[in-house]
Order: structure tokens, then sequence, then C-alpha cells
């Protein structure tokens, strides 16, 4: 009988359904996990085999989401690429509902206002104000704007899907100027000739954050979380605010109402009315 390359061949059949690169390689992680605590044939895996290692992940204090995509990596790979159908009613707890870290609109603006680099202090001020996740920011080529109209366009983003952000006013001149100056594919090229690494932007943020006094833990997907904070509490409606973000469940953009925090605390408690 042949040998089976688990790895190989979960990656071929996710190239064929066109996963995302980060879907394809938290896939073949799971799995590569999986099979250096099972070294048996890929076609003899057992569902208690399945169910042992989760337990086994669970025990090591994975979270939810974690082993959800374990289990996720393990049913594509049984289920798409071998052809086998095992089932596994598997119910793990959901991840924790915090809410996430964002930063107020006084608090972007000292962040952005305290990087000194001209071309670093343009890409934190795009991220913020098109919403972008940090991978999208890194892979936009200059082609991808339209700068003429005010838009640009992520290709590929998360889902695989394509969608449009806004180019705010304030920094198309300071686009133009870096596209002019500048040569290359992309829009924020590296050194290598390839585009930035998420690192670097990492790094960015950690210094700015520092210099401009900001405690909070933050993060390139702080910003994100700011953009949409900042649209919710600007009153724009939450169906064009998922638009924008590219999320497929208006649940998910759901959470930023929560976070939009200045109507909520000028409310004042029926208990002072009582007085």
């Amino acid at each position: 009988m042949v040998k089976i390359d688990p790895i190989e061949l979960t990656k071929k059949e996710c190239l064929r359904r066109g996963f995302s690169k980060k879907t394809i390689k938290t896939y073949c992680q799971c799995l590569n996990q999986f099979f250096r605590r099972y070294k048996t044939s890929p076609r003899k895996i057992t569902k208690k085999q399945i169910k042992d290692y989760l337990d086994y992940l669970l025990q090591k204090k994975a979270c939810g989401s974690t082993l959800n995509v374990h289990m996720s990596a393990l049913k594509f790979f049984m289920q798409d690429v071998l052809g086998k159908n095992i089932f596994i009613n598997i119910k793990f707890s959901r991840r924790p509902k915090t809410l996430p870290i964002f930063l107020t609109k006084e608090e972007t603006l000292k962040l952005i206002n305290s990087i000194s680099n001209p071309k670093h202090k343009l890409m934190i001020s795009l991220l913020y104000s098109a919403g972008l996740r940090v991978s999208e920011l890194l892979n936009l080529k200059i082609t991808d704007l339209e700068l003429e109209n005010n838009y640009g366009w992520v290709r590929k983003g998360k889902g695989n899907k394509d969608r449009a952000f806004i180019i705010a006013d304030s920094i198309k001149d300071n686009l133009v100027e870096h596209i002019n100056s500048n040569e290359g594919l992309w829009l924020f090229q590296g050194n290598n000739g390839r585009h930035m690494h998420q690192r670097s932007v990492q790094e960015i943020i950690r210094h700015a954050a520092k210099k401009a006094g900001i405690k909070k833990h933050i993060h390139p997907h702080t910003l994100r979380h700011s953009f949409a904070t900042h649209l919710v509490e600007d009153d724009c409606s939450l169906t064009t605010i998922q638009s924008m973000l590219g999320h497929n469940s208006i649940e998910t953009t759901n959470i930023y109402v929560h976070t939009a925090m200045p109507r909520l605390l000028s409310i004042k408690s029926p208990l002072d009315s009582l007085r």
C-alpha cells in the first residue's frame, strides 16, 4: 500500500478549495501535532484516538477555540481528504466573551502623532483609518488603491474575499507622495523587495504606545477595534460597519456596540432622580 503523507495531502486539498495561507498553515500544524503523538497510518485513525487527543489538549489547558481548530483540522482530513465519515459530537466551551481593547479617539491621535518616521506614521494611519487587519495592510499593492475615488481594495482577505476600504482625505496627499517616491509592487515595501513583516508593525505600535504614554496592552488589531468602535460612536450603522470590516455575521460586529462608551457614560443613574 502506498504510504500517505497527511500533511501534503491536506495542503493540496486546501489549495484546491481556495483556503487562505493562514488556514492551510494552521490545519497542517494541527495535523502535525496529532501525528507526532499517534504514530499510526492515517487510514487507521480511530474515533477514540481523536477524542483522546482532544482530551489531552484539554488537560494541557488549551482553550475552547484552540480545541475547535484542532477538531476542524482532523475532521477536514478525515472527511474531505480521506473520505471517511467520523462523527464526533463534542462541545467545548466558547471563547470567553471579553470585550476587545480599544483606544479612545484622543489616544489614537496621540499614538499616531508620536511616530516620527513618515512611512511608519502613514502605515499606522492607514491601518486605523481603513480598519484593516495588519496582514491586509502589508499585502496592499499600489494598484489596489483608487486614490481618485478615495477607496482601495483588500484582495483575497480573510475568507479569501475581496472588499473595498475607505481612504481618509487627511492621508491622501501623503499616500500620493509616498507612492511617487518609492518603486516596487507593494505599497509598503520591505528591504528585501517583499512587503514588510507583521513583527515590524507590532514594534512600531509598541514603541509609539510607550512614547505616547499609553498603558493599555495594544497591538495592530487594537486599531481595527478602535476604528469600529469610533464608527459606532459616530452613529454609523452596524450593517455598514460589518461590510467595511468584512465580517460574515452581524453578531461579530455587534460587539463594538458594547465598547462604544460615551453615550453609556453620559446616562444618569435613576437613583439621582430620586433625590
